[in-house]
C-alpha cells in the first residue's frame, strides 16, 4: 500500500538564502541570477527571520522613485510575518496551506532552524506522482485527510473537469 509524502520527502534542502544586512540590490541580483521568485532571510545562526519575494523587491523601485533615495538592505523590504511548516507534515497539510494563502513558497522549519523550502510546484509535482499510482495504493483518498477548511472551500466547486 502506498503512503502519503511528507514535506521532508519533497522539500528542497539546498537553498539560496539572504542576510538581513545584505544590500537589497545584491539580493535582487541573486534572485535574478538564480531564477527564483523569492528566498528566505536568515540570521547568522540559520534562524529564519524573513522572506524576500519578487513583490517585495518591486517596492524597491517604487520607493526609490517616490523618495528619490537609494535602496537600503534586505531587512528594509523583507516580509517579517512568516508562515512555516514542519518537515513531518503531510502533503495535504502543505496543500492546505497553499490553498489558504497566496504565497508561492513555504519555509520548512525544524527546532527553530530553516531546514528546507517547498513551493506550490513541489506540492503539485508530488500530487501528480501520487495520482499516477494505482487506486489500491491510495489510502489517503479518504477525505479524513482533508481539513474542514479545505472541505468548505471545495464544497461549492463542481466535481470533476469543467
Amino acid at each position: 500500500m502506498g503512503k502519503l509524502y511528507t514535506v521532508r520527502e519533497i522539500m528542497v534542502r539546498r537553498l539560496v538564502t539572504l542576510r538581513p544586512n545584505q544590500p537589497i540590490r545584491d539580493a535582487i541580483d541573486i534572485l535574478l541570477r538564480s531564477r527564483i521568485s523569492g528566498a528566505p532571510v536568515v540570521d547568522a545562526d540559520g534562524k529564519l527571520i524573513g522572506m524576500l519575494s519578487e513583490k517585495d523587491c518591486l517596492k524597491v523601485f517604487v520607493n526609490d522613485a517616490f523618495h528619490n533615495t537609494d535602496p537600503d538592505h534586505v531587512e528594509d523590504y523583507m516580509s517579517r510575518t512568516l508562515t512555516t511548516i514542519d518537515p513531518d507534515a503531510d502533503l495535504f497539510a502543505a496543500a492546505s496551506m497553499f490553498l489558504k494563502n497566496s504565497f508561492r513558497r513555504l519555509p520548512v522549519v525544524e527546532n527553530g532552524k530553516l531546514v528546507g523550502l517547498i513551493t506550490r510546484r513541489d506540492v503539485l509535482d508530488a500530487t501528480r506522482r501520487l495520482a499516477d499510482r494505482p487506486a489500491v495504493e491510495k489510502p489517503w483518498s479518504d477525505s479524513k485527510y482533508i481539513t474542514d477548511e479545505v472541505k468548505a472551500a471545495l464544497a461549492g466547486r463542481p466535481k470533476g473537469p469543467r
